[in-house]
């Protein structure tokens, strides 16, 4: 009986053992199931919801957000809306074109400006001698400028109001652009404002924007306040903030890309209703600086030089640029000027950063500006008196 006890209690024994090892093997896989799961959720909320700071990419990598967006999959392609397919088939086709220069080729010069031409006089130095080569328009905003040079007579076309930093100062441009487009022969189209005045000789400035292979468009990328910061998501989709940039209004352009701005209705209008003075938050955005260094970011980043042929000094760091008086203009200044090879640009972050680029034309480094401003009226007599010996071509 002893014996049949012993051998029962011992049964119960083995019952109980086996059911403690079962429960306690059982707690491992729970943990690392837990584990796993968290570290799943985790990469789904870093790919849904990236890092949008360096110190927060390398949490994930020690190479940062490029290793991890290069670990991850894909985002899925966004299905384009009828309008943007309708605009990417029209810029396509026209970028298409091969431009054709014949012996008639001009240079279409666009004056914007609130009225009378201060430096009317030095243009009509650099123009003389070279009729049939170039075309003249202006676009005055406030009142009807008197001439004193033939090349400006009757040159108007119909203005309307332009205030600084609103939507009318693009549409001025387009305004310009539309009608310099009517002249067939017009291959390179200029902008240029009142305070504007010519570096170099017209052949100079002729054969380096005729002959060039891009157009001379600003365009950069500032992820401080004054750059990315002015974005709106309104502007989505079909501008996303990755392809926001900032560049200087004053441009010149092939004639391609004047008929691409002519033919685009669905980005000006983003820029139009998105990008303009008092917006939400208190944010200013000015549209001049935004819409064409973004929209041929997007379209046409290889066509254009990302940077302006028209000198502006920002040295002072006001909301304006230096303006040069009777006493500013020297041989020095305009050969400082003139001798610049590289372009600068200065982003509005907290800590700035300076982009500096050699200005390239046909893959050659060149000299960047072929025009300056901000020059004041008091300043025409010392520039009759040195143009264009500051400079040899």
């Amino acid at each position: 009986m002893k014996t049949a006890h012993m051998w029962r209690l011992g049964m119960k024994d083995m019952q109980i053992l086996p059911m403690s090892r079962h429960r306690s093997h059982l707690k491992k896989p729970t943990w690392i199931i837990i584990l796993v799961s968290l570290v799943i959720v985790f990469l789904i909320c870093a790919y849904v919801y990236p890092p949008q700071n360096s110190t927060a990419c390398y949490v994930f990598s020690s190479h940062g957000c490029k290793a991890l967006s290069n670990w991850l999959p894909p985002a899925p392609v966004r299905e384009l809306t009828d309008d943007e397919i309708a605009s990417r088939v029209v810029i396509r086709d026209i970028l298409s074109m091969h431009p054709s220069l014949s012996e008639n080729s001009k240079l279409a010069f666009l004056f914007l400006t609130p009225g009378a031409l201060p430096f009317e006089k030095l243009w009509d130095k650099f123009f003389q001698g070279h009729e049939g080569r170039f075309s003249v328009y202006v676009h005055a905003s406030k009142q009807k400028p008197v001439h004193f040079s033939r090349y400006f007579v009757n040159r108007e076309i119909r203005s309307d109001k332009v205030v600084w930093g609103k939507i009318s100062m693009v549409n001025a441009e387009r305004r310009l652009l539309s009608n310099a487009l009517k002249d067939p022969d017009n291959q390179h189209f200029v902008l240029l404002s009142d305070s504007c005045i010519p570096l170099r000789d017209f052949d100079y400035v002729y054969n380096y924007l005729m002959y060039a292979n891009t157009s001379f468009i600003d365009s950069f990328e500032d992820p401080g306040p004054h750059g990315s910061g002015r974005y709106s998501e309104h502007m989505l989709p079909e501008v996303e903030k990755k392809d926001f940039r900032k560049g200087a209004q004053w441009f010149t352009m092939k004639r391609q890309h004047a008929v691409i701005i002519m033919a685009d209705s669905l980005y000006y209008m983003k820029f139009r209703d998105y990008c303009k003075p008092g917006m939400e938050y208190g944010r200013n955005c000015y549209s001049d600086e935004h819409y064409l260094p973004t929209f041929f970011h997007m379209f046409d980043p290889a066509g254009i030089a990302n940077w302006s042929v028209t000198h502006v000094d920002w040295s002072e760091g006001k909301w304006h640029p230096k303006s040069y008086r009777k006493q500013d203009v020297t041989y020095e200044l305009m050969r400082n000027i003139t001798s610049i090879t590289e372009s600068l640009h200065v982003t509005s972050e907290e800590v700035k950063e300076i982009q500096i680029r050699p200005c390239l034309r046909n893959g050659n480094q060149r000299p960047c500006y072929l025009f300056a401003r901000k020059f004041l009226p008091e300043t025409l007599d010392n520039l009759m008196l040195i143009f264009p010996n500051y400079t040899s071509s």
